[in-house]
């Protein structure tokens, strides 16, 4: 989420199937995942289904997961389906290359239900292959206000999907860090937490809190000014160079990445190289006009940032009926 401000306002056990089931469940899996390439929509019963199963994948993660090189690191995806279908052709689909999602998967773009869907059933199928995060917008408050909870319940008639994913969006990791080096996270630091140790002790599996160290995680923001400033978004901090660097050399990190702020060129690295903001949505809102990236990090962690455009203008990318709130700065 760009500059905007917050509006004003038990765990399933993991059980392994039967031998005889395991061909089954894969192919259900794989169809899912062919339906929801093509922009298709699941049932009903399919999505409660999917949600359930993510849940008891996700249970099992910690607040901050591990992930090893090599990886591609993703930033907001705000439901513009055909642009995740580039960003795939540019990285690689899934899993043959190794995904790490930044969180806001939905709000604002037309596919918001087909995007989140389609990474949770990615998830699903190819757990150590995909990493997803929270951000902000995977949230109760949020999606009633920024378009996911109207696009479910025009697409499906009903609030039950819609609830039951964000029930899956209270079991999202914070954070992530890969291969001890990197650090990555939706938004950005908080005066609350000096170490990463720190943040594996929050209680995740809950809605966004007001504020606080989870909020802080998921709304912060680097700016250009010493220490800690307060945030126009109206939750979470900005925060300058000198807490970015402190942070790093206090975790022994190399880098942290992040999202959450649109970035014209596709990234934005500050203070030095210590923190990069990387935006996946191209043509933001389907008017902005800028270019989108993503990070490949090698198996040294060396550094690649693959620029890419929004989908070709096609009759596919605009749903017969617009979303009925045109958000927008």
């Amino acid at each position: 989420m760009d500059p905007w401000k917050w509006p004003n306002s038990k765990p399933t056990n993991r059980q392994s199937p039967k031998p005889h089931c395991i061909s089954n469940v894969v192919i259900g899996h794989r169809r899912q995942i062919e339906q929801l390439t093509r922009c298709e929509p699941i049932s009903e019963e399919q999505v409660k289904r999917l949600c359930f199963k993510a849940r008891e994948i996700l249970i099992e993660e910690a607040n901050v997961q591990v992930v090893d090189s090599p990886v591609t690191i993703c930033g907001d995806i705000h439901g513009q389906f055909y642009d995740l279908m580039e960003l795939f052709k540019v990285g690689g689909f899934c899993p043959e290359t190794n995904y790490l999602f930044m969180g806001d998967f939905v709000d604002r773009g037309f596919y918001s239900v087909e995007t989140f869907l389609l990474l949770l059933a990615l998830k699903v199928r190819y757990p150590d292959r995909i990493t997803l995060i929270r951000g902000n917008h995977e949230s109760r408050q949020i999606t009633q206000v920024y378009g996911f909870y109207d696009e479910c319940i025009r697409k499906y008639g009903s609030t039950n999907v819609w609830r039951w994913c964000c029930e899956v969006f209270d079991y999202l990791a914070l954070a992530a860090i890969v291969d001890g080096r990197v650090f990555c996270v939706h938004g950005g630091l908080s005066p609350n937490l000096q170490e990463i140790d720190q943040i594996r002790a929050i209680d995740r599996k809950q809605e966004v809190p007001h504020d606080g160290p989870m909020c802080d995680l998921l709304w912060s923001d680097p700016d250009e000014i010493s220490g800690w400033g307060i945030s126009p978004r109206g939750a979470g901090f900005l925060f300058g160079a000198d807490i970015t660097k402190t942070f790093a050399h206090r975790n022994a990190i190399d880098l942290i990445a992040r999202a959450h702020q649109l970035a014209m060129e596709g990234y934005k690295l500050m203070f030095d190289g210590t923190i990069v903001t990387v935006w996946s949505a191209p043509n933001y809102c389907y008017r902005c006009g800028n270019v989108a990236s993503i990070l490949e990090l090698d198996e040294h962690l060396g550094q690649e940032y693959k620029v890419f455009s929004h989908a070709p203008s096609d009759v596919r990318s605009i749903p017969a009926k617009r979303p009925l709130a045109d958000y927008f700065l």
